[in-house]
C-alpha cells in the first residue's frame, strides 16, 4: 500500500485517495482503512523516514558548538525536506497526529529545537519568546509561501534569510 502511494506521488498524483490505493494495491478497502484510517495517517507513514532524518539533524545541531550555526543548518535542512516532500510539510504543520510514532518524533524534534534555542538565547544570538513550536510554524509558512509562488529555490533562501534575521535579538 505504501509503495502504491509512493508511486502515485511520484507520478504527480497527491490526492492519495484510499479507495484508489486499495484498488491499485490489490487489497480490500477495509485493509487500507485498518492501516490508515484517513489520508493524514497515510501521509504520516509515508513521511516517517524523512521525519526521522529531521530529528537526527536536529540532534546533531544541538551538538554543534556554535548554536546559531547549528540552528541555521537545521532550518535549511528542514526547509529543504519540506519543499521536497509536501506530505512531510503537512505532517509537520498538523496540530494533531494519527500515529503515536509521529507524536514521539514531534516531541523529540521539539525537545532538540528547544535545547538549541535555549543555547542560542543564552549566547545572546536570538530573541526571547521564540519557542520550538514557533519555529515549526514559521518553517511551514515559508514552505507554503515558496509553493504558492513559482516554487523557485531562490525564494526559499530569501525567505529563510528573512526568518533568520528576524530571530536575532532586537537592536
Amino acid at each position: 500500500m505504501l509503495q502504491v502511494a509512493r508511486e502515485q506521488l511520484a507520478a504527480g498524483d497527491d490526492s492519495l485517495m484510499l479507495n484508489a490505493i486499495a484498488r491499485l494495491a490489490g487489497v480490500g478497502v477495509g485493509t487500507v482503512y485498518r492501516h490508515f484510517p484517513n489520508r493524514h495517517a497515510l501521509l504520516e507513514a509515508l513521511s516517517a523516514d524523512r521525519f526521522q532524518q529531521l530529528v537526527r539533524e536536529a540532534q546533531a545541531a544541538v551538538a554543534d558548538e556554535d548554536s546559531l550555526a547549528g540552528l541555521h543548518r537545521l532550518l535549511r535542512f528542514a526547509l529543504g525536506l519540506a519543499l521536497d516532500d509536501a506530505g512531510l510539510a503537512a505532517v509537520l504543520g498538523s496540530a494533531s497526529d494519527t500515529d503515536a510514532q509521529t507524536s514521539t518524533m514531534k516531541a523529540e524534534l521539539d525537545h532538540a529545537v528547544a535545547e538549541l534555542l535555549d543555547r542560542a538565547r543564552s549566547a545572546g544570538v536570538i530573541r526571547h519568546g521564540i519557542e520550538a513550536d514557533d519555529i515549526r510554524r514559521l518553517l511551514c509558512g515559508i514552505e507554503h509561501a515558496v509553493r504558492s509562488g513559482d516554487n523557485d529555490a531562490k525564494y526559499a533562501e530569501i525567505y529563510l534569510d528573512v526568518l533568520l534575521e528576524g530571530l536575532r535579538p532586537p537592536r
